[in-house]
């Protein structure tokens, strides 16, 4: 199974001010003339991320399976980049089917659903998917002036809107997944995806106040034998502890719920569109000395890897 991210930011989509991409580019130039590398062995030598941001695409991930089973995980404004992809295949030619699941109504959530072009090609089959209510209502509200110039009633492609069950697992393919709830001031529904024999926690939009296994209750196998965790990680721990019922968490916050549950890797996520390429940086260079400092002091700590996603990552579960 594998994952590819198409948006990580939060909130709303973003982009580099253009005297911003100039300082960085300057900056990598001038470290670049003392380095005395070539310009290839100077880049290798270079976190990506130094070089390329993490991108300003809100929330839209993707699982596939090895038989080519494929989900979609919420329509922010990534998904217009992943209908682009698609446009090669069967999606463009209408003889595409196509699976979206929707973990809650924001509007980063679902502000790239009205530029996903499979949606106008005649002969598509869309599949819709959301515990939370009045689904196809969302849609009808999303395609109408003065909102959008494309009323619903347009849309070429067949859409099926399937209303899901909290915690009960539906199947796409050879794909396997079942909503949890996530703590999030309006209800939120992350998921556990099985595939090829690998489990994946989609855990976005999600402030983890839930800490204990008490406390997280019929929600607790959302964290349980999962291989990869994707975790909403928008703020640092102060902002954390300053931002009650935001709805969003802080690296640490995962690192704990992956440690004691033996989650073997994690992917923080939801990058709040206020923070530079630097402040992330920050973060993360922060969430690795929380890290070993957990390490240290509990040597029976699950040892988890972990990393900041970024749009056009890339990952195999």
């Amino acid at each position: 199974m594998k994952l590819k991210v198409w948006g990580s930011r939060g909130s709303i989509p973003v982009s580099d001010y253009p005297d911003t991409v100039w300082k960085r580019t300057h900056s990598l130039l001038e470290d670049f003339q003392q380095s005395g590398m070539s310009p290839d062995d100077y880049l290798k030598s270079k976190d990506f991320t130094s070089i390329t941001g993490f991108g300003g695409n809100t929330t839209c991930v993707q699982l596939t399976t090895n038989s080519g089973s494929s989900l979609i995980i919420d329509g922010g404004s990534g998904l217009r980049s992943l209908g682009m992809s698609q446009l090669g295949g069967d999606l463009g030619k209408g003889k595409g089917e196509a699976h979206i699941y929707l973990t809650h109504y924001h509007w980063d959530h679902l502000v790239g659903l009205p530029f996903y072009v499979p949606f106008y090609i005649p002969g598509n089959k869309i599949h819709v998917y959301s515990v939370c209510e009045d689904l196809e209502k969302c849609f009808e509200i999303l395609f109408q002036k003065p909102y959008f110039p494309v009323p619903f009633n347009v849309i070429k492609a067949q859409i099926t809107f399937h209303q899901i069950e909290p915690r009960k697992p539906f199947k796409i393919g050879d794909l396997t997944a079942t909503p949890y709830q996530l703590d999030h001031p309006d209800p939120c529904w992350g998921l556990k995806i099985n595939g090829d024999g690998k489990n994946f926690a989609h855990c976005v939009d999600t402030e983890g106040t839930r800490i204990s296994r008490e406390k997280l209750g019929e929600d607790l196998p959302l964290y349980q034998g999962i291989e990869l965790m994707y975790f909403d990680a928008q703020y640092d721990f102060n902002d954390h502890l300053n931002k009650v019922d935001w709805g969003h968490s802080a690296s640490q916050i995962g690192l704990d719920l992956a440690m004691r549950e033996g989650i073997k890797r994690v992917l923080f996520t939801h990058h709040d569109p206020a923070a530079s390429t630097e402040q992330i940086t920050d973060m993360k260079k922060d969430t690795q000395r929380y890290f070993i400092e957990q390490r240290k002091a509990k040597e029976t700590l699950f040892p988890v890897e972990w990393d900041f996603a970024y749009d056009g990552m890339e990952v195999e579960i």
